[in-house]
């Protein structure tokens, strides 16, 4: 996957795992669990497979849900690099 994609996916998972952590934190993640567990599964499915041609993209999925926190640190701090 180029790099671009890999960018974008991993944007857009952050997005979702920065949701899952505002729900825990505001009490509501009860009410999504069965969702939020799915949510999990499929991403886990998807980066099982990125990981077989393209080992970067598998760990920025991961990273993106598991810590949207810090993916989104790294990827400012990067940006932010002169």
């Amino acid at each position: 996957m180029d790099d671009t994609t890999t960018k974008a996916l991993a944007e857009f998972v952050e997005k979702a795992g920065l949701l899952r952590r505002e729900l825990e934190h505001a009490g509501d993640a009860a009410k999504y669990e069965a969702r939020l567990s799915r949510m999990a599964q499929k991403l886990e499915r998807l980066a099982t497979h990125l990981a077989t041609t393209d080992q970067a993209a598998a760990d920025a999925v991961r990273t993106a849900w598991e810590r949207p926190a810090r993916s989104l640190a790294f990827r400012n701090a990067t940006h932010r690099k002169p």
